[in-house]
């Protein structure tokens, strides 16, 4: 009996120490095409959640620059390291994890429309390994607040080409237009090196400039701010965490910190048996996660008038340099 008992709590020991073994050594990719405001604040978001239940978890943070060859370098590192799951921070880098890595979980975040982009079949459920959290914005609703507060009739939108994303959106504002009676003028971009000529092609046939989260265009958003700025033209962009360093007239759209968050916590559901392919696609639905952003010093500057309303409903508003509503 007492052999029995003896041979029991070793297995127990054993166990034990395997399991305090994995979560030691539990490892975590993540790959994010590019490094700008929002995406680093959902990186951050993302290891904030996790570490409050894997305080000693590793995480592999790795940056594309923007780069698809990098975006699938990465993907095959991850699968080389055998890291226990991997998260794509946007649509590229997250299409590259799809396609190398077979047996690992993946969590895609930030990714617009994950259907049309192939990384689920169905918002409904999984695919295999593979679920995530969508960023899809309200464009026609921020079309629409720009056209009630500046009375444009004529809408400036470049977008970056190569982002699945990033066409996407740029199509939901054109559709945004056509229904509000604005002119659209488009002009896409390759790369971020391109943003500021695209910019300057266009911004005299604009009253306004929209910004969507558009990875490519919101890296490079101050040499956008600048153009649009010398010409006295209003940015309006649908990412409050990237406002170019106070350039923006307004941004009404998703807290990254707070998707970060949730992106965080689907992780942990995985990670403690949560099979992906039963995991739906998460949208931000909840009112607190969406932050507006009006500049009353742009405001000015420009000559426009913001309601009060507005002005209430705003979790910054920005008056001489400083949030007053903070």
């Amino acid at each position: 009996m007492k052999k029995i008992l003896f041979l029991l709590l070793a297995v127990l020991l054993a166990f034990s120490l395997t399991s305090c073994k994995k979560e030691d050594n539990l490892t975590i990719g993540i790959s994010k095409i590019v490094s700008h405001p929002a995406l680093d604040a959902l990186e951050q978001g993302m290891q904030d959640a996790v570490l409050q239940e894997y305080p000693e978890a590793i995480f592999d943070l790795q940056n594309a620059n923007g780069e698809i060859s990098t975006a699938s370098s990465i993907a095959q590192k991850f699968n080389a390291s055998k890291v226990d799951l991997a998260v794509g921070i946007a649509t590229p880098t997250a299409q590259a994890l799809v396609q190398t890595l077979r047996d690992i979980p993946v969590v895609f975040s930030a990714v617009t429309d994950p259907v049309g982009a192939g990384l689920v079949t169905s918002l409904d459920k999984g695919e295999g390994n593979v679920t995530g959290i969508s960023d899809m914005t309200p464009v026609f609703e921020q079309i629409q607040l720009l056209q009630k507060v500046a009375g444009i009739k004529s809408l400036g939108h470049v977008y970056s080409s190569g982002e699945a994303n990033a066409v996407v959106l740029a199509e939901l504002a054109k559709d945004a237009c056509e229904k509000l009676g604005i002119e659209f003028i488009g002009t896409t971009v390759t790369n971020s090196a391109e943003v500021k000529q695209a910019t300057q092609a266009i911004i005299n046939r604009c009253d306004a400039i929209y910004v969507s989260t558009d990875n490519t265009v919101v890296s490079a958003l101050t040499a956008l701010a600048d153009v649009a700025t010398q010409a006295g033209i209003p940015i309006f962009s649908a990412d409050p965490t990237s406002v170019a360093q106070g350039q923006v007239f307004m941004a009404w759209g998703f807290d990254y910190y707070k998707m970060g968050l949730a992106s965080g916590r689907m992780v942990i559901e995985i990670l403690q048996g949560a099979n992906p392919d039963e995991m739906p696609t998460r949208f931000m639905t909840s009112a607190q996660d969406i932050d507006l952003y009006i500049n009353l010093d742009v405001a000015d500057t420009l000559g426009f008038s913001v309601p009060q309303d507005l002005q209430d409903a705003a979790s910054t508003l920005i008056k001489n340099g400083e949030n007053i509503n903070g």
